[in-house]
């Protein structure tokens, strides 16, 4: 009877010992695929040059590791509309110049440290109070639907055309309120004007 006991006891420290091996081996298994790179995700995702709905990668990424394939694809596409509608919303009425040109713009500001990192995110900044995108204030963003002209001028710029000369503002004047006109002219440094809009950095 003791011997069985033993032998029972033996073998629930053996299950034991074994289910915290394969514990340890998922960990290890999460490690490395933690530690794998930016680079090695993209490659994995093979995503065509030619893309209608490409958004790089540094754009829609956060310090979180990515794993869902899926997951990211519909945050690209979100991102993509996102992009599309912002500019169909504020240069529908602009040639293909002006549409990059609003595109450019977006993406300059994700791409610098002064403001938020995705493209969602600079569209619908509220800085005190106040959009920095007038459509997205007065809903004309939300109505927004995205012309085939749009939609070139976005896959231009997401694919590397930048007409902008870096520029992080844009206004219309002869829309713009006096008082938020003034602050652009006396804390801004003026690049040009294009169309409709007048662009600073």
């Amino acid at each position: 009877m003791e011997k069985r006991n033993i032998g029972i006891y033996l073998l629930i420290q053996f299950v034991w010992i074994s289910a915290l091996l394969c514990v340890r081996c998922v960990q290890i298994q999460d490690m490395m695929i933690e530690s794998c790179s930016t680079e090695c995700i993209v490659d994995e995702l093979a995503i065509s040059e030619t893309a209608t709905n490409y958004i790089p990668i540094e754009t829609i990424s956060s310090d979180q590791r990515i794993v869902d394939v899926d997951v990211l694809k519909k945050r690209a596409d979100d991102e993509y509309e996102i992009l599309t509608k912002i500019v169909e919303a504020e240069a529908g009425g602009e040639d293909i110049i002006g549409k990059m040109l609003v595109a450019n713009v977006i993406l300059n500001r994700v791409n610098n440290a002064a403001f938020p990192d995705s493209i969602t995110e600079v569209v619908f900044q509220n800085s005190n109070g106040v959009y920095q995108f007038t459509p997205v204030s007065n809903g004309r963003f939300f109505k927004a639907c995205a012309s085939d002209s749009t939609i070139e001028a976005v896959n231009r710029v997401l694919k590397g055309e930048d007409v902008s000369g870096g520029a992080l503002y844009f206004v219309s004047r002869k829309h713009a309120d006096p008082e938020r006109m003034k602050w652009f002219d006396d804390n801004l440094h003026f690049l040009f004007t294009y169309g409709g809009h007048e662009f600073f950095n």
